[in-house]
């Protein structure tokens, strides 16, 4: 490779990693908790342990499990109703207007088949949803998340052109080679350059799929903007449907009839912006490991409870639901997630090393960096560079 080509990969890689760095960091540190997400939970019973049914049991009419839950929270109406996939229970997210933001909503949690509220913490609160929260959208809405998200491509890049830059490195040494006998700075090159090429699939594919969901709010908000609205184009000139809706039992039930074999997971209300102003959005998905990530909408008048569309969900919908378990190592369960704490581990060294080498970097230019890497890494003056 050329000099001036490999001085360009260079520049492009000290500079995207020197301006995500510190970010990413705080990504790594933050999303090392939420790898273990649900575990944290149990263990601190934000998820207690829930009576499993009597046989013969039948699940509680949700029309009163609704009512149960903003009798919580008198004032409020419900926004979203949901189910557990591991646990009898049901949980409603209530607010005091139908388009009322998470941090402001309300949560009630129920035995599905005693209605039993069970003693669990608001969603919206305490150390989790803190780190959360600093993770996804440094506490500023949609302006952060997609702030983080343009720092994940930079990352991109910078993993890139590392591997671009690590071949010539390499050509004068064996694989794995760390020279602990010269200078610490050089030990920690050897380290940060072995370190991350090792990690160099995972951390792209968790920097790429990290951008991917940052996406989600403006996706969502484009599909209910222009797929949606071709389903609901009827319902423009109506006025907004009064209460008390059509029974939400009965538009669930009605759901799993329109699309069988599915399982609902989630309900939303009109107004929330899931399912337009007129429409329950019943979220139904598949039984598969790989099914389970992917949702189809079955929408609900509410005013006559009828079944009137069930649209599938664009692809890059589709992505974004496939792309956020993998980010946190969602898809194999606990030793898949062990296995995404010790790569994030090793990133953060990676991150560190690469930080503590730029501040140990000394006065040399990048053409002086550039001859180090293609003869091996080796010091080289400047005056012997051609």
């Amino acid at each position: 490779m050329q000099r001036s080509t490999m001085k360009t990969w260079f520049l492009v890689h000290k500079w995207t990693s020197l301006v995500c760095t510190l970010f990413l960091l705080l990504l790594c540190l933050t999303g090392l908790p939420l790898i273990f997400y649900e575990e944290i939970n149990h263990l601190t019973g934000a998820e207690p342990e829930v009576s499993a049914p009597q046989p013969g049991a039948k699940p509680i009419n949700l029309d009163v499990l609704v009512a149960q839950a903003l009798a919580q929270y008198p004032g409020d109406v419900p926004l979203f109703l949901g189910w557990d996939d591991h646990a009898p229970t049901v949980y409603v997210n209530t607010g005091a207007q139908p388009d009322t933001p998470p941090p402001q909503m309300h949560t009630v949690v129920m035995h599905a088949y005693t209605g039993e509220v069970l003693p669990v913490p608001q969603f919206n609160e305490g150390v989790m949803y803190f780190i959360l929260r600093l993770h996804t959208d440094l506490f500023v809405g949609l302006p952060g998340t997609l702030f983080l998200g343009a720092k994940a491509l930079l990352f991109a890049a910078a993993i890139v052109s590392g591997f671009v830059i690590y071949g010539p490195f390499m050509r004068k040494l064996e694989f794995g080679t760390v020279r602990t006998g010269r200078s610490s700075r050089l030990k920690w090159l050897d380290l940060h350059n072995l370190l991350g090429v090792v990690t160099l699939g995972w951390a792209l594919v968790v920097g790429l799929t990290g951008a991917i969901n940052t996406l989600a709010s403006p996706l969502q908000a484009a599909w209910q903007k222009n797929e949606l609205a071709e389903f609901t184009a009827a319902y423009h000139a109506r006025p907004t449907p009064a209460r008390p809706f059509a029974s939400i039992d009965k538009a669930v039930a009605d759901a799993r009839a329109a699309a069988p074999g599915m399982t609902p997971a989630y309900v939303s209300y009109p107004g929330t912006g899931y399912s337009g102003e007129h429409h329950y959005g019943v979220f139904v998905h598949g039984a598969t490991p790989l099914g389970e990530r992917l949702y189809r909408p079955v929408l609900v008048d509410v005013a006559t409870g009828a079944v009137t569309a069930t649209p599938e969900l664009p692809w890059h919908l589709k992505a974004l639901l496939l792309s956020q378990p993998l980010h946190f190592g969602d898809y194999g369960g606990l030793p898949l997630k062990i296995i995404w704490a010790l790569l994030d581990l090793v990133t953060i060294v990676v991150l560190g090393s690469g930080l503590y080498l730029w501040l140990a970097r000394g006065r040399a230019s990048a053409d002086v960096r550039v001859a180090e890497i293609q003869s091996g890494g080796l010091p080289i003056a400047a005056r012997d560079i051609p």
